[in-house]
């Protein structure tokens, strides 16, 4: 196991080379801005599966489309701001989770870390099956690969961020500017088409008959049915977040860098969505439950065909819907490290990896989100609805606690930043209601239910370390007083093993030692004393029957007498063990593992396992 390790993850990292895994802005962008920027190939989508698919209104689903995606960008440059202001304030990283921690309380703070570890669990979810979707499209497969094709890609993304952020991100900056150009050149010649050389929408003839029924349909449009689609246009604003959370990621200095990283990716968003925007208003990309994604249908017609540079966008699509998991890869890890800091996780998610990644965050994010894949066949409108409420959740805690910031600190120009992050709460929180209350039937229920389920489920992993640090807290002055000391070393026969044990126990000089077996039936009884008197062993032997060839019952009971006789005493049961290869340790009936999972739970009661290990001539004999 530890050499396949080596080989897919690489060889360990001394915790002094922490420094050198600090990531550029070149390098960081790909990693923490890829989420948000792989939005511009499906957001715009999502606001029309809502109005032809939804409101069925047809032709009309076009009108609206432009000035839903100025509000998005409107909305965009608020949160940039606000986050900008959340970078400065707090380069520990952290982002929504430590604003509300630090201005608003455990409980916010827990809801905003909860929002965003279930944002991230989606985004690798939604973004892998959005990326599967984007090479159907072009490959023209059937819907049964979606779910194989997208576990295998969480599984390349995972090994790949367990061999190091600093890696991984070296290895995706190059799709993730890839896709960036391709989809620039898109919007261009888009542009250039349809404003120089006045192409027209595309025709029905390069429709599907589903995707020309939905251009037919007539529908009014209704104020609900509105806001539903800008709540899914508005998850263009996803992963805006990730470089607050991961400011302790990026060389120093830090807070500098990380600021500039996220107006970059706040212009190449909002810009390209805006583009993308523009293009389908005009172009028309009219498409049904079961065609490809509307980007590839524009590419396919701005190109005339299937060519070279269709082929180039839909890969550079595939490859950033694929790699925008990679922004949860990095934040996911990172923020359940500082919740289990704080003692609302697992300790297991605070300690890093050998490659100096949070693994155990790592592996328990890629499972998550696989389980979701599977439950939701790979189908991307169906992870949407339950995608956009966790991400606005932590929006508006995060903005709204750094309200209270600016007026807690009063810094220079406070009462603008107040004012910025005002509005940003207001909207984002807007959005948030929208989305849960538009999207509640489809899948939205799942993490407005969520959430609160693991805040209190995170408050009961806290409130039990309190208890643990609370059990175990010296006052000044304390020492355990003597005890008194019985050993019961447990026996099944006389062997090497058991002697090597019974001389163990009888080295530590405890106040008193026995010996305990457990026989089924008379035979078992008999043959253990004649056993005992041959070998003349000066240790008494305890004798338990046990008719129903039980053996941890019987041992416990034993342990339950010695109480009784004798109070205050540290019982140490010892526990001779034959120890072989891992290639044969299976063949042992293993008794002693359920054993010593009963006896730790016991208290005043220690368990030790002396070992006997066996050459592998003795066990071939």
């Amino acid at each position: 196991m530890s050499k396949i390790k080596k080989f897919l993850i690489g060889s360990p990292i001394s915790s002094e080379e922490e420094q050198h895994q600090r990531l550029s802005k070149k390098i960081a962008l790909p990693v923490f801005a890829s989420d948000a920027i792989s939005s511009t190939a499906y957001a715009t989508d999502e606001i029309l599966v809502v109005l032809l698919m939804g409101a069925g209104v047809g032709a009309a689903a076009f009108k609206p489309l432009l000035p839903i995606a100025i509000v998005v960008c409107v909305l965009l440059v608020i949160v940039v701001l606000s986050y900008r202001q959340t970078i400065m304030a707090y380069p520990s990283g952290g982002g929504a989770y430590i604003v509300s921690r630090e201005n608003l309380g455990a409980v916010p703070a827990l809801i905003a870390g909860s929002s965003l570890l279930v944002d991230y669990i989606l985004t690798v979810a939604v973004s892998v099956a959005g990326g599967v979707l984007a090479i159907r499209t072009a490959t023209g497969l059937d819907r049964s690969w979606a779910v194989p094709l997208c576990l295998i890609c969480v599984f390349v993304m995972t090994v790949m961020n367990l061999r190091g952020v600093k890696e991984s991100g070296a290895a995706f900056a190059g799709p993730t500017y890839f896709y960036i150009v391709m989809l620039v050149i898109l919007i261009v010649t888009g542009f250039y088409r349809i404003f120089v050389q006045h192409v027209g929408p595309i025709p029905e003839s390069l429709l599907s008959e589903e995707a020309i029924d939905m251009s037919r349909r007539t529908s009014s449009l209704g104020l609900f049915m509105l806001l539903r689609a800008f709540s899914s246009g508005a998850v263009a604003l996803s992963g805006v977040e990730a470089v607050s959370n991961g400011v302790p990621a990026f060389e120093k200095p830090e807070s500098k860098n990380a600021s500039i990283t996220l107006m970059w990716m706040g212009g190449i968003l909002g810009s390209c969505f805006l583009g993308v925007s523009v293009l389908a208003v005009h172009l028309k990309p009219f498409r049904g439950e079961h065609d490809g994604n509307g980007l590839g249908l524009m590419a396919e017609y701005l190109y005339n065909g299937k060519g070279v540079m269709f082929w180039a966008t839909m890969i550079g699509t595939f490859l950033i819907l694929i790699l925008a998991a990679n922004t949860a890869y990095a934040d996911f890890p990172r923020l359940a490290s500082i919740v289990a800091k704080d003692g609302f996780l697992p300790r297991q998610f605070f300690n890093r990896g050998a490659r100096l990644v949070f693994s155990n965050g790592v592996i328990f994010l890629a499972a998550v989100a696989s389980l979701l894949i599977v439950a939701f066949n790979g189908d991307i409108s169906k992870l949407i609805p339950l995608y956009a409420f966790g991400v606005f959740t932590g929006f508006t805690l995060s903005q709204s606690g750094m309200v209270v910031h600016h007026f807690k600190l009063k810094e220079p120009n406070w009462k603008f930043g107040a004012v910025i992050n005002a509005i940003g709460a207001f909207m984002t929180g807007l959005i948030a209601i929208i989305v849960v209350v538009s999207k509640f039937t489809e899948g939205a229920w799942i993490p407005a239910l969520l959430i609160p389920i693991m805040v209190i489920s995170f408050k009961a992993i806290g409130n039990h370390y309190d208890k643990g640090r609370k059990a175990v807290q010296v006052e000044p002055g304390y020492w355990p007083r003597r005890e008194t000391h019985t050993m019961v070393v447990l026996v099944g026969g006389i062997n090497k093993g058991v002697l090597h044990g019974l001389q163990y126990a009888k080295s530590l000089n405890p106040d008193r030692l026995v010996a305990v077996t457990v026989a089924s039936d008379d035979e078992d009884r008999i043959r253990i004393e004649k056993q005992w008197a041959e070998f003349k062993v000066p240790i008494e032997l305890n004798i338990m029957h046990s008719p129903y060839r039980e053996l941890t019952r019987p041992v416990m009971q034993f342990l339950d007498e010695l109480d009784a006789r004798f109070n205050d005493d540290i019982i140490t049961v010892v526990i001779p063990e034959f120890v072989t290869s891992w290639r044969t340790q299976w063949l042992h009936n293993g008794s002693a593992f359920a054993l010593k999972a009963k006896l730790l739970h016991r208290p005043h009661t220690a368990v030790v396992s002396v070992p006997t290990h066996m050459s592998h001539s003795s066990v071939e004999e």
